[in-house]
């Protein structure tokens, strides 16, 4: 008997077809609607119909398996990663040659950027719960591609800023929705993959690195005086280059990859049949088959007295129906745990993101600066430095994807260890003395922010349940770059020469990292509903 037939089973004993409850000798270690536990909320749900149904669609994902449907996925989604890494890092990448040229206060680009994050993370991460996954999922790297494109062209840098805002408005959607539409493809016996996922961020590090060291090290002016446009091309390359990758990567997703629907997600709205249609779909493009029913996914809904048939409740996800109220956000606080769950993740990322954009943001600044003093503070070496750097943090995500495997360890001891460590390397590159030692000590840095990051953006889709995880992601980013709004803005009233923000943002790092073992769900051999 296979898992899905096995989980009907346990709900209807004697016939597919009952209405009645299950029959008395069940279990009492067994919930009659949803089955013995096997996910994140073993202790129960909120809402115990939707827990029964994911769990049947989950064995009928987990009967198909990891196939070429998921792996393909894994690139796709990865772009989203990708897009994550290398535009908000950008502001910082351009920060030195823009300024020359518009002399303006450097930490208002990095704060228009932050605005634009700031509402694509509310938009795209609560619309998804909406409107469904697909239309996000395709949307959010055009907006990036087109407008960082033609951000290379801009004349002043009020035009500068109000484009690279809405570059940010495009990709403030794409870990939020990125991670739900993996999450609900994937079999739970490879839900470590989206830990793995954040190698996408580190290359994105990388290779915009790669571009901007050459372009921004050889065509760019050498100081503010006499900075004109055509002596200081650079950084307009650099937008141009990235900003056509981006519509590349986004014509993949497009014309080349066909985002199924998420099948948890149709059956919430109602919707079981298409949720049946997308899993026979996915196991017909793993070159297996499906024996997953309509009358087997509309089991908990016949088990649960005087609740109707999801068919009954059947709506278009795009339709006059489609407006959101606040009950995808109450769910995420339904019940004590859930709410001490919630409020916890969303102080974590607002703690990280703070302390994380507050140093990121100025990193090549801090370098150059720092370099200066020891006499090696050109364009070159700053950017060769963060090349170095992007490299170190490729190893981490594939350390990340094992650690959070780890018996006793997890998800929530990789992430507080990984905090910790962070922090720690944080606090050591206010003793450096030699351009080298300060170079070592990022090295430390970038390692680690690059494992906690990874599981950070992996943990918290996990733990959201997938009816209501475009929300929770929503309101986690939200909270990153609400803090990262922040940043910038005590950057243009903090003296930066000092000392001070590096300790600001390692003790806030540790703190996160604390809050994390206080978390009570553990994924690590769970399955997310």
């Amino acid at each position: 008997m296979s898992a899905v037939n096995m989980t009907n089973a346990q709900i209807h004993p004697n016939s597919t077809h009952s209405t009645s409850s299950p029959l008395p000798d069940t279990s009492p270690h067994i919930n009659p609607i949803t089955g013995p536990a096997m996910d994140l909320y073993e202790d129960g749900y909120s809402d115990p119909v939707y827990q029964a149904k994911a769990r049947i669609l989950n064995h009928a994902i987990q009967d198909i398996g990891m196939g070429r449907y998921q792996w393909y996925l894994f690139v796709v989604t990865g772009f989203g990663w990708f897009a994550d890494s290398v535009w908000p890092l950008l502001s910082g990448l351009i920060l030195a040659p823009v300024v020359n040229e518009f002399h303006f206060n450097g930490p208002f680009l990095s704060l228009a950027s932050n605005i634009g994050l700031l509402v694509g993370a509310v938009f795209w991460g609560l619309g998804c719960d909406i409107w469904g996954r697909r239309w996000s999922f395709n949307a959010t790297l055009f907006i990036a591609g087109i407008f960082g494109l033609v951000s290379g062209g801009a004349p002043s840098f009020v035009a500068l800023a109000s484009l690279i805002a809405m570059v940010g408005v495009g990709v403030g959607g794409n870990l939020p929705v990125d991670s739900a539409v993996f999450l609900d493809f994937v079999p739970g016996s490879h839900q470590y993959l989206l830990t793995i996922l954040s190698i996408w961020w580190c290359l994105g590090q990388l290779l915009s690195s790669l571009i901007a060291w050459p372009l921004i090290a050889n065509y760019s002016c050498a100081s503010a005086s006499h900075c004109t446009r055509s002596d200081n091309m650079g950084w307009r390359y650099l937008l141009f280059t990235l900003g056509g990758i981006t519509l590349s990567l986004w014509a993949v997703r497009f014309f080349i990859f066909t985002l199924l629907e998420s099948p948890r997600f149709l059956s919430g709205i109602g919707r079981d049949a298409d949720a049946i249609e997308v899993i026979h779909k996915l196991a017909e493009f793993n070159g297996k088959t499906s024996s997953l029913t309509l009358e087997e996914l509309e089991a908990p809904d016949r088990a649960m007295p005087g609740k109707r048939s999801s068919s009954g409740e059947r709506r278009n996800i795009i339709s006059k129906n489609s407006k959101y109220d606040t009950g995808h956000i109450k769910a995420l606080f339904a019940t004590p745990k859930m709410a001490w769950s919630t409020s916890l993740l969303i102080a974590i990322w607002g703690l990280i993101g703070l302390a994380s954009t507050l140093y990121n943001n100025f990193l090549p600044y801090l370098l150059s600066s720092r370099g200066a003093v020891f006499g090696d503070g050109s364009l070159y070496i700053t950017y060769r430095n963060q090349v170095i750097l992007s490299i170190i943090g490729v190893p981490s995500a594939l350390l990340a994807g094992w650690a959070v495997e780890l018996p006793y360890i997890g998800r929530k001891g990789t992430l507080a260890i990984a905090s910790g460590l962070t922090g720690a390397f944080l606090f050591a590159t206010t003793t450096a003395r030699t351009s080298d030692q300060l170079l070592g000590w990022n090295c430390g840095y970038v390692f680690f922010s690059n494992i906690m990051y990874g599981v950070l953006y992996a943990v918290s889709p996990e733990i959201f349940p997938a009816k209501d995880r475009g929300t929770g992601n929503g309101l986690t980013s939200t909270a990153s770059r609400v803090f990262g709004v922040l940043a910038p803005i005590i950057a243009l009233y903090a003296n930066l020469a000092t000392a001070a923000p590096v300790y600001i943002a390692g003790a806030l790092v540790i703190f996160a990292g604390n809050l994390a073992l206080l978390l009570p769900y553990e994924p690590r051999g769970k399955v997310s509903i």
